[in-house]
């Protein structure tokens, strides 16, 4: 792997973009940031697990919890206890990764390294950088720090500024397997939306408005209900597709539109910080139209 081979060689860059779904992309990050603080023999595989440095980076029994708004909590917490790994990602209620987040990890690692290595700074969950985080994130990966080391952890890498990805040498781990809407062992809630879709044909504007008004209240609990609702409204389109085509129907223009708009509608939920209901209503009405032909 490519983190692995910059451990060893030692050629290590300012940033890093690993992209991909689950938990081995922050794993990965987590990883190779506890390897470039390891203080252990040069032959040995980092992290080494036996120096001072890699027992002070190893996760504590509990993680501080991130406040985004710096309200109720730290901006950004360190790796395990390390003075020179650093960690940021939403806040426990948050829908994006604030400005003030990248701010205060740029005045941390422009102070010079604690240990005299290496500071890395890991910025999860990074899809959800808002538009005036990244152009302050692009400021510091324009000019970075000496021996200082920027991760990037998101779920796409289309999700962040050409300029941004540019300066990163990316990893990517697989995507994520798609949605089986027929399985056993779908999520209930998911089953749920499944259901609603095989309907949405019948339903009309009024009960299309109320579906979405449903979407209300606390953005953050709303824009992840959201966010399952574009993820399964994405798969059953594609289902739509498959049948169509499957059933010698070439004509399914409609349908891969839909897709589009949904996908608009992801990025603008993430990047543009758009009201969930709003966006819930965009999506379904592309939906309903798709199959209303």
């Amino acid at each position: 792997m490519l983190l692995r081979n910059s451990l060893e060689s030692g050629r290590i860059h300012s940033a890093y973009l690993i992209s991909g779904a689950g938990d081995r992309p922050r794993l990965a990050a987590t990883e190779f940031a506890r390897g470039l603080a390891c203080a252990g023999d040069a032959a040995a595989t980092k992290p080494c697990e036996q120096c001072a440095a890699c027992h002070r980076s190893r996760d504590t029994a509990e993680e501080v919890e991130i406040d985004g708004t710096g309200k109720h909590g730290p901006l950004y917490r360190h790796i395990g206890e390390h003075p020179d790994l650093f960690w940021t990602q939403r806040g426990a209620q948050g829908t994006r990764v604030r400005i003030d987040q990248i701010r205060a990890l740029q005045r941390a690692v422009r102070v010079g390294a604690n240990e005299g290595g290496w500071r890395v700074a890991v910025i999860a969950d990074a899809e959800w950088l808002g538009q005036e985080a990244q152009n302050a994130l692009l400021r510091l990966l324009e000019e970075p720090p000496d021996r200082t080391c920027i991760v990037l952890v998101s779920r796409s890498a289309a999700a962040l500024l050409a300029t941004i990805r540019s300066r990163c040498v990316r990893v990517a781990f697989p995507a994520e397997e798609r949605i089986r809407l027929r399985a056993p062992d779908l999520p209930e809630e998911f089953g749920e939306l499944v259901a609603r879709l095989d309907a949405i044909e019948k339903l009309g504007l009024p009960e299309l408005l109320d579906w979405a008004e449903e979407y209300r209240g606390n953005r953050a609990s709303a824009a992840a209900q959201v966010q399952s609702l574009l993820e399964v409204g994405s798969a059953w389109l594609r289902e739509c597709v498959t049948r169509c085509v499957h059933a010698g129907d070439a004509e399914v223009r409609a349908e891969l539109d839909a897709l589009h708009v949904l996908s608009r509608c992801r990025r603008d939920l993430i990047q543009r910080n758009a009201n969930p209901q709003m966006i819930a209503e965009r999506s379904l009405f592309a939906v309903r139209e798709a199959v209303s032909r």
